[in-house]
């Protein structure tokens, strides 16, 4: 896929709960870039296999063919029961190839209202974008991602225990890691940002002075 290089690239991997989806909104705002959490997309995919009975491989290329950023919004995307389906999904090449080429094309060809694009995964960084501008690996320890989760999930009045929350994250860490396709690492070329002692703001500074560092080169 031929790329458009007057565009600011940035990508974006994590482990679950570190804080890419938070950072990434808000560069995103800032920077005026299109914003694709790509995790969403087999969130999204997860949810119509449980929603519609006549679920196969023609519906999701023709669900994802028509696929607009506002469809990933849906709050019924947050559930277990999708998260749980989406996870078997990712594991599916054929399907991992329809969504590679959603996500490269959110990448190298948004529209021309942004200044380019963000975009946070497990595979953004060794995959989607290996030529972004800039590539991070933001992260944060067990405890502090899994104290995040476990706020949110209260949040949206979910019925579950800090020890079930810190379990789940080491079995996603686990899964994300020792996955065979495409599985979460952190490239050479991508800049480490730990969050487990930084305030959402500080975090963005943090990203944000390397960026304008970079764009000002």
């Amino acid at each position: 896929m031929k790329k458009n290089k007057k565009i600011i690239q940035i990508a974006i991997d994590s482990p679950a709960a570190a804080g890419a989806g938070t950072q990434a909104k808000l560069l995103a705002k800032h920077y005026h870039l299109l914003y694709l959490d790509t995790g969403k997309i087999y969130r999204f995919i997860g949810n119509l296999k449980i929603t519609n009975p006549k679920f196969n491989y023609q519906l999701i290329k023709n669900k994802i063919g028509k696929l607009k950023l506002i469809d990933l919004n849906n709050k019924n995307l947050l559930s277990d029961e999708v998260a749980t389906e989406a996870s078997k999904i990712a594991k599916n090449k054929k399907i991992r190839k329809i969504v590679h080429n959603f996500q490269k094309k959110c990448a190298y060809f948004p529209s021309a209202k942004y200044r380019g694009s963000i975009l946070d995964g497990r595979d953004i960084t060794s995959v989607i974008m290996k030529d972004a501008l800039l590539k991070f690996f933001i992260t944060a320890n067990v405890k502090t991602r899994a104290m995040r989760r476990f706020k949110e999930l209260k949040s949206l009045n979910k019925d579950i225990t800090f020890n079930e929350v810190i379990k789940s994250i080491k079995n996603r860490d686990k899964n994300d890691y020792n996955r065979k396709l495409s599985p979460l690492k952190k490239t050479k070329d991508s800049i480490l940002i730990n969050t487990t002692n930084l305030t959402k703001r500080a975090c963005f500074l943090k990203i944000k002075k390397i960026i304008d560092k970079k764009l000002n080169n």
